[in-house]
């Protein structure tokens, strides 16, 4: 097999002679004669009927297990490289301060490693939405009061599930995942905009997250272990409609901020169906900070000036935010 000796086995019988003894019908019966009927001869030669074959597969397995070629009897090999997520599964370090009561942000600078995002020149997302998410987090740190986390601080590959996940092992308070656009040439798209997690992808993570957690998760303190399937899907729906309620009002409130600071394509929060925000117990949004095809936004998202502002107006709306979730709103 693939330029091995195919191996052999070689049984060697007692020639047998036939006596014909009568003709019946037109038939010729005869009576096997042997020059010796010894039994235990005979029972040897029915073990080597059935063992022979069996020995000659073996040993083919064995001469290709030894020589045979990697495929080791097949047409091809196909080898998959998957890609390294999150360091190994570390989790990153939490800046600021070292009271566990703060709340927590963890930033995510989308893309990265050997996914670029958008941009056809030079400058590329993965290195603007790194500046941006720097830019974010010496802000909140320069305010204090806030810890901070980026689920990457260099040019790193990582899967959307492995991003909010960070964030839930974290127990952070906030997520914010950053972006720079892209459209086709001609468009004149150009300006931020701000997404939370739509009614369905919520719905459908809400299915998908009780089918598979096992008795180690939890969602909001909540053991999912004693709970019925049924049960578990309410949890965890009931969770992220929270969740998606904060999230919607910390897009207002970035909306808010905003306004006079940064240009907007959307003057109202959008929603998608994001695999990024689909974190069932932690707030979460989505900002696009602009058109990285289009010669504004591009300079304005790679210049200091542009991304102070963003870091500006994000880290205030975060603030406000921590600030109603502090204090009981009037009807709550």
């Amino acid at each position: 097999m693939f330029g091995a000796a195919v191996p052999s086995t070689t049984v060697q019988l007692r020639q047998v002679h036939y006596k014909p003894v009568k003709i019946s019908h037109g038939r010729l019966r005869g009576t096997p004669t042997d020059s010796s009927h010894d039994p235990m001869q005979r029972a040897l030669f029915l073990v080597l009927i059935f063992i022979a074959p069996v020995a000659v597969f073996a040993g083919m397995v064995t001469v290709d297990r030894i020589y045979g070629a990697p495929g080791r009897g097949w047409d091809y090999v196909v080898t998959v490289l998957l890609p390294p997520t999150d360091n190994g599964g570390n989790l990153p370090q939490i800046l600021g301060p070292a009271d566990a009561s703060r709340p927590l942000v963890v930033i995510d600078a989308g893309h990265g490693g050997r996914d670029p995002g958008a941009g056809a020149g030079a400058v590329k997302e993965k290195q603007l939405t790194l500046a941006m998410a720097i830019a974010l987090r010496d802000e909140l740190l320069r305010g204090g009061g806030v810890r901070v986390a980026l689920t990457r601080d260099d040019d790193r590959f990582l899967v959307l599930s492995d991003r909010y996940n960070i964030a839930r092992r974290l127990g952070a308070d906030l997520f914010i995942s950053i972006h720079a656009d892209s459209t086709e040439t001609g468009t004149g798209a150009r300006g931020a905009t701000v997404y939370t997690l739509s009614d369905r992808g919520s719905n459908e993570t809400a299915e998908r997250m009780a089918a598979r957690e096992n008795a180690a998760d939890e969602v909001n303190g909540i053991r999912l272990e004693a709970q019925t399937d049924a049960v578990n899907a309410t949890l965890v729906d009931l969770s992220q409609r929270l969740a998606n309620s904060r999230s919607e009002e910390l897009a207002s409130l970035i909306l808010r901020e905003g306004e006079g600071r940064l240009p907007f394509r959307e003057r109202t929060g959008q929603s998608g169906a994001f695999v990024v925000l689909k974190s069932p117990d932690v707030p979460s949004v989505l900002f696009e900070s602009g058109y990285i095809n289009n010669p504004e936004d591009l300079a304005r998202l790679n210049s200091v000036a542009g991304r102070t502002a963003i870091a500006e107006v994000l880290g205030k709306a975060i603030r406000v935010y921590f600030a109603r979730q502090a204090v009981p709103q009037i009807g709550t």
